[in-house]
């Protein structure tokens, strides 16, 4: 049962009711490859032709891409005025509500910042040097950052938090968050968390804004309600609470994010949460062959926590048999992986068609190895995204210092880059004059001159740089081109000139500067959206939601990832590496000693594994080895297998055993040779 997107099709019975219900709240349980995007675009489509306006339907998503895909489906379904509907992921519609709401939050100018990831590691780093102790212990400042997050979702206040006897890293995040949540708001900025939990509090805080909203919005649907932390379910119920037209989508089955605050009650307890919810079952599968579900259905069916009751039901053929890989080494698992995806190549398989997913990252080299020597075109999963690369975030951080004089993170970024004398000692004497005047960095560049102890060569390098961020912020305040703009940054601060010289070669500088150039070229395509002060701070903010499951097609390449990162993917072949004790489940859920280790973990980690498992359409490899090198481990120390593989039914099991060295395809070996013997004609 495929289909085109955005064309509509033939539902089933259980499909067709969730489309057909009306008001009243509803809790889709949409098992894998069940259509659940389907359903959703339809209800969508079905409301709006029921004469629900548009503008009264809020649909949230967890990433962008699943936003824009759910819109272009409604849009073919129920045309264009379907575009005026709100879609789009819960931190995106954050950040409408608090641009819409500024001026109850104290900013009646409606501009802030928005800080991503780095920016809030920047500023828990910069606490941490002020943390006796801190420098000596090298405190992670991203595990700092997880802990300040999960607090923040379930709403416990810095005065509140209390770390766990003995938690030395949660003692040093009691002193680190009052101190961040005061950083960010000198900065006048929010970061991802604020999103939604300032959202929350505004509509928890004030009557008035919260029924203008609940009246706005007269349907909420949600996708994936299994990935909600307490937060999001806060938002969703105040939302909602008016009217209860609360239509959520999910598989407590695939909740596999407990770790970053998801909570898996939130789907299993939505009933309590909205009373009179009907419930509706997804079960049939158009994804997989009956093979590859009887797998994962074997291995779900045996969890031992608290689940919905339900079964993926085959709509396709039974399939080949699953193929059970055990590798003499990690090595061997890996040349096996190789090899087999280099001979289904050889068969016509095409690389976009393959899979490797694995738990842990550190997997990954060895199987990329495998790849290279078998010259299969591959992406690993988990790189630098494109707004991430350090000249594109230079420019960005030009232009939100430019912005916003408040943004003390994206100043510092650039104070001294290019390099202009500002060294670490003279930022930090200008960032004491500062805080000792209660103002921001940008005032104390502004006033470098006259500031004492600070060197003749860093003021004048201050003098330079204040000029070059004052002339953009004239000119945007102007609303001249954004693109312009910041073509005058690139050149006035000789951007292009340092990355020549600092890359090390001609090709990555060549790579460097085209990405400028494509962020340059982004601006123009969109000059006539962006110019004025708010339009491009708007647009900045939003780019900063940008994750790397929003990047397009990387085009005909197989996909190296952990299973995380395939959550919501299909291929017609997967392989799942590393099905060992200590790698699925992990070892930190398996260590009683470990301060965080919940008892639901482990059931996690089998829900990981359903998760890998509902990937494969075709054909799935399930591979171990026998021993294995772990980091920092002794050379070849025997591995168990995972516990979950006892659960894998036999009857749709095939072993294979492999051992040291695989010979490639007939094929792949006479290109190789063919190769080699060319190089030697041209030598």
């Amino acid at each position: 049962m495929r289909y085109a997107p955005g064309v509509p099709m033939a539902l089933n019975p259980e499909q067709q009711q969730a489309v057909e219900h009306g008001p009243g709240p509803m809790l889709v349980l949409a098992g894998a490859g069940s259509g659940k995007t389907t359903v959703i675009t339809q209800r969508i489509a079905r409301l709006i032709e029921r004469g629900t306006p548009p503008r009264a339907i809020l649909a949230m998503t967890f990433t962008n891409k699943a936003a824009n895909e759910m819109l272009e489906r409604i849009v073919r379904l129920a045309g264009h005025r379907a575009a005026e509907a709100t879609i789009g992921t819960f931190h995106a519609f954050g950040l409408k509500f608090l641009r819409i709401e500024s001026k109850a939050l104290g900013i009646p100018d409606g501009r802030f910042a928005i800080f991503d990831q780095a920016d809030q590691a920047g500023v828990v780093r910069e606490i941490l040097r002020t943390v006796r102790g801190a420098a000596d212990r090298r405190y992670d400042g991203w595990a700092i950052l997880a802990r300040i997050s999960r607090a923040r979702n379930e709403f416990v206040v810095p005065d509140a938090y209390e770390p766990r006897l003995g938690d030395e890293d949660g003692e040093v995040t009691k002193i680190v968050y009052p101190r961040y949540m005061k950083a960010l708001r000198a900065f006048r900025a929010f970061d991802f968390d604020d999103l939604v939990c300032e959202t929350v509090t505004l509509l928890e805080s004030r009557d008035d804004v919260r029924e203008r909203w609940q009246e706005r919005y007269r349907y909420v649907l949600v996708d994936e309600y299994q990935d909600t932390n307490h937060a999001q379910l806060r938002l969703v119920r105040l939302l909602g609470g008016g009217h209860s037209n609360v239509c959520v989508v999910g598989d407590d089955d695939q909740a596999i994010y407990g770790w970053r605050g998801a909570d898996v009650a939130n789907i299993l307890e939505f009933d309590q949460h909205f009373a009179g919810t009907r419930v509706v079952k997804l079960e049939r599968n158009y994804r997989s062959c009956r093979a590859v579900l009887e797998v994962a259905n074997g291995v779900i069916q045996a969890s031992e926590g608290k689940r919905h009751d339900k079964r993926l039901v085959a709509t396709r053929p039974d399939g080949q048999k699953v193929q059970m890989v055990v590798g003499e080494n990690g090595e061997a698992e890996a040349q096996f992986i190789g090899n087999e995806s280099r001979r289904l190549l050889d068969e016509g398989l095409k690389p976009r068609d393959i899979a490797v997913l694995f738990r842990s990252a550190t997997q990954a080299e060895a199987i990329e190895t495998a790849f290279k020597g078998q010259q299969i075109p591959y992406r690993l999963v988990g790189g630098t995204q494109f707004y991430e690369k350090k000249e594109v975030k230079d420019l960005i951080a030009y232009l939100r210092a430019a912005l916003n004089p408040r943004d003390d993170i994206s100043l510092r970024r650039i104070i001294n880059y290019p390099a202009r004398g500002i060294g670490d000692v003279a930022v930090e004497r200008l960032a004491q004059h500062a805080l000792a005047n209660s103002k921001p960095l940008s005032w104390a560049v502004e006033r470098a001159p006259t500031i004492p102890g600070l060197s003749p060569h860093a003021a004048n390098g201050c003098k330079a740089l204040h000029a070059v961020i004052e002339i953009a912020s004239r000119r945007f305040a102007a609303s001249e081109s954004p693109c312009s703009i910041a073509k005058g940054i690139v050149s006035g601060v000789r951007l292009e000139t340092d990355i020549a010289a600092g890359s090390g070669s001609n090709a990555v500088a060549a790579r460097r500067k085209g990405n400028l150039d494509a962020f340059l070229a982004m601006l123009e395509r969109n000059d006539d959206k962006l110019r004025g002060v708010d339009a491009l701070g708007g647009f900045l903010q939003m780019m900063t939601l940008q994750s790397e499951t929003d990047s397009d097609d990387p085009g005909n390449v197989a996909t190296l990832t952990t299973i995380h990162g395939s959550k919501g993917l299909e291929f017609d072949t997967v392989f799942v590496a590393g099905l060992e004790e200590g790698l699925l489940p992990h070892a930190r859920t398996l260590d009683a000693k470990a301060s965080d280790v919940e008892p639901q973990d482990l059931g996690e980690e089998r829900r990981l594994f359903y998760v890998a498992v509902t990937r494969a359409m075709n054909r799935l490899y399930l591979c171990r080895a026998r021993t294995r090198q772990a980091r920092g481990g002794p050379k070849g120390a025997a591995r168990t297998p995972s516990r979950f593989l006892a659960d894998v039914p036999p009857e749709w099991i095939e072993s294979r055993a492999v051992t040291g060295f695989q010979p490639a395809s007939m094929k792949s070996m006479l290109d190789g040779l063919a190769g080699v013997l060319a190089a030697i004609e041209k030598a």
